[in-house]
């Protein structure tokens, strides 16, 4: 991902503006960590907020005279450009004297397909221009989602990935192939399914997931993960897991056929071939290892779910009393969770402060602002769920004082 190394500067001279040739990047704030020497700066740029890290040597290893600056994983945006645009005009705004950078811009590369682009706050009220619909979590290259989406034009395919390269790629194709029945959604999926109206989708495929041996709470499979599947499927759509992972397979089997799971209706096949095959599975198949096909078929019509959250903080604003209040241990309550991580100084007037929440297999990262006038989620607010709403009204109790 796009960075910069830098000699040291006084971050004083960074102020509150617009840089660049075309004034296009704005300088919103810069936040100082309270525990290490490292800085926040918050962007604007073409309407996105993110936040770029400049990231200092260890005051106790002062030997590498180099600063680092470079993305917030928490606040990255899907166009890398963004980014790229952003470190150079803070660069060259700031006169750095730059030992090393990988933010070239590449204007001969074919541009994001903006259009397929969809953000999870987009979910909140969107229009789906398709009677038919079909998710895959997790697509990687992509070849099963471009194969599905061209052989049913007639089907909208939402397209969740993680992985931000991946994303960005499958956009690129997109726009090669000219197709128009695919939405590309670069966050977490368990996260994304919950914002989904219930009994839209025909088909949810998860093809090959990390199996997260040493972290099984990591899974994307799991109750919750089935529960939400089967209101998202319409009556008789069909969840389709593949692996290659023996372990996977029967921890998917344990999960479906669970003791929470009061009735399914789950169908096995081994070592099925499949109309289209990734490289990842051909390097598999050569081995001649097993391949696992689990579907579960959705038996009933489930309840509209619920999306009229609000996630604003009210009446709350900073006061120093708020610093004494906060704990860095995680904070477990019934379902859910709180840990406050890190504590950003803007001025004597404002913080910034980066905390994860949420429930166990799903949680959030965010940050919060608050300055004497007002709080928020920065950049974008928590997805609309019920445990995302319980956990930032107890939010709202740790930051009232």
């Amino acid at each position: 991902m796009p960075h910069i190394t830098v000699k040291p500067f006084d971050t004083a001279c960074l102020k509150k503006g617009k840089y660049g040739k075309l004034q296009g990047t704005e300088v919103l704030f810069k936040a100082k960590d309270s525990f290490s020497s490292d800085e926040l700066i918050a962007i604007k740029h073409e309407n996105e907020s993110f936040l770029l890290h400049l990231k200092k040597p260890l005051e106790e290893k002062p030997s590498s005279n180099t600063w680092l600056l470079k993305y917030d994983k928490v606040t990255r945006p899907l166009k890398v450009n963004l980014l790229k645009q952003a470190i150079a005009d803070v660069s060259t705004g700031l006169n750095l004297d730059v030992l090393q950078s990988n933010i070239t811009i590449h204007d001969t590369k074919v541009a994001l397909s903006n259009k397929y682009e969809k953000s999870i706050e987009d979910f909140v009220d969107i229009e789906f221009p398709f009677e038919s619909v079909a998710i895959e979590v997790g697509f990687g290259s992509g070849k099963h989602l471009l194969y599905q989406a061209q052989k049913n034009p007639e089907r909208l395919f939402i397209g969740i990935e993680i992985h931000t390269p991946s994303a960005a790629q499958v956009l690129k194709q997109i726009q090669i192939l000219d197709l128009k029945n695919i939405w590309v959604v670069n966050y977490d999926a368990r996260l994304l399914l919950e914002m989904i109206p219930s009994n839209l989708c025909h088909q949810i495929f998860v093809h090959f997931p990390v199996p997260w041996d040493k972290k099984p709470q990591r899974r994307v499979i799991s109750a919750s993960f089935l529960e939400e599947s089967m209101r998202v499927l319409a009556k008789g759509g069909r969840l389709e897991l593949r692996t290659d992972s023996y372990k996977y397979f029967w921890y998917s089997m344990e999960t479906f056929l669970g003791e929470t799971v009061t009735k399914t209706a789950v169908e096995v096949r081994k070592n099925e071939a499949l109309e289209v095959t990734s490289k990842y599975e051909a390097r598999w198949l050569r081995q001649e290892k097993d391949i696992y096909d689990v579907y579960v078929t959705s038996i009933k019509k489930s309840e509209s779910r619920r999306l009229d959250f609000n996630f604003s903080f009210g009446d709350i604003v900073y006061t120093k009393e708020i610093l004494d209040k906060i704990s860095y241990q995680a904070k477990i309550f019934d379902g859910f969770f709180i840990h406050f991580e890190r504590l950003f100084q803007i001025d004597n007037d404002a913080i910034l402060i980066k905390l994860a929440f949420g429930s166990f297999d799903r949680p959030e990262h965010k940050y919060i602002y608050l300055d004497k006038s007002t709080a928020y989620y920065f950049n974008t607010s928590p997805v609309k769920t019920m445990t995302n709403y319980k956990t930032h009204l107890k939010i709202m109790e740790y930051l009232n004082v």
